[in-house]
């Protein structure tokens, strides 16, 4: 049977690293596989659609990344809860629709980041919209594809700030965005007892070996 694993955690703390082991053993194995990266509001789908709209108007839209022109649009609250509509909407389409579709036609579901991640993204983005609390984003939540597995990895915020540096991370944390993000993926794993804590600091072959026991089980 197909299955489905999610990732979720710090950057550089290991979650692709352990993805690609993973991706590698399931097509070994002869199973069809679908590696899916999101983030709300940079998934491709949503890159397409800006690259449109960018085209349309003659470019007036700012650059993609984190540049001035970006921030100084999203500071609008009419273009930021436009701007957060349709990156929730995008994620429906994937994590409801698009997901599920891909699951029935037999691959395996590995995803690189889930919604917890964006919604804790949103959380320190946009700490004042408070989208957690949406129609939109508790729908989400209710349709989105569920895990049979789901990781969390956690490394220390100076473990972290050194590994960025030696991947060329083009958009790195600041420390104090670090260790709030760390301190929200705490407060999740607390709260949610089905959600499987990594610790990134540890040897990346025991970690492997406990991903290969627990999705053998599923």
């Amino acid at each position: 049977m197909n299955k489905i694993v999610f990732f979720s955690g710090l950057d550089c703390s290991g979650k692709s690293t352990q993805i690609e082991i993973l991706n590698k053993k399931l097509k070994k194995d002869k199973q069809k596989v679908l590696v899916f990266w999101s983030r709300g509001g940079y998934t491709n789908g949503f890159q397409k659609l800006k690259d449109i709209i960018r085209a349309l108007s003659g470019k007036k839209l700012p650059k993609p990344g984190i540049t001035p022109e970006r921030e100084k649009a999203l500071s609008n609250p009419i273009i930021r809860r436009v701007w957060l509509t349709i990156a929730m909407i995008d994620l429906f389409y994937y994590y409801a629709i698009y997901l599920r579709i891909k699951y029935f036609l037999g691959y395996n579901i590995i995803c690189d980041r889930y919604l917890m991640d964006t919604n804790i993204d949103f959380k320190l983005t946009y700490p004042k919209n408070n989208t957690d609390k949406w129609l939109l984003w508790r729908l989400i939540e209710v349709f989105a594809l569920k895990p049979d597995l789901h990781f969390v990895s956690t490394i220390p915020v100076k473990e972290s700030v050194i590994r960025s540096k030696f991947k060329f991370e083009p958009f790195p944390d600041s420390p104090e965005t670090l260790a709030h993000r760390l301190e929200l993926y705490n407060k999740d794993l607390e709260k949610n007892r089905s959600l499987i804590f990594i610790d990134g600091l540890r040897d990346k072959n025991e970690i492997t070996t406990e991903i290969n026991n627990l999705v053998n089980k599923v």
